[in-house]
């Protein structure tokens, strides 16, 4: 796991902007493109990030927002940036 403030808590996806903030307490209310999650909502404590990840986890870990999905994307790969809570 990483502690990189710049991915999402629930899917590990790289974020252009601090989810939470440079203080990494102020949620942006963003949404995740791939996951879905609302920065500051789904993932503000660990059981919602859990509860969020298993949800999105058992629909398959669909893209939200397809059209932003990188050609070469691996969930495994990709959970390996999930930051530790």
């Amino acid at each position: 796991m990483s502690s990189n403030k710049f991915v999402c808590r629930v899917c590990g996806n790289p974020q252009a902007d601090p989810p939470w903030g440079e203080d990494n307490q102020s949620p942006t209310y963003e949404i995740c493109d791939c996951c879905g999650v609302e920065f500051g909502y789904g993932d503000c404590t660990p059981k919602a990030i859990k509860v969020f990840r298993d949800r999105w986890l058992v629909t398959g870990g669909n893209w939200k927002y397809p059209k932003y999905k990188p050609d070469n994307w691996s969930l495994e790969e990709q959970m390996k940036n999930i930051p530790e809570s």
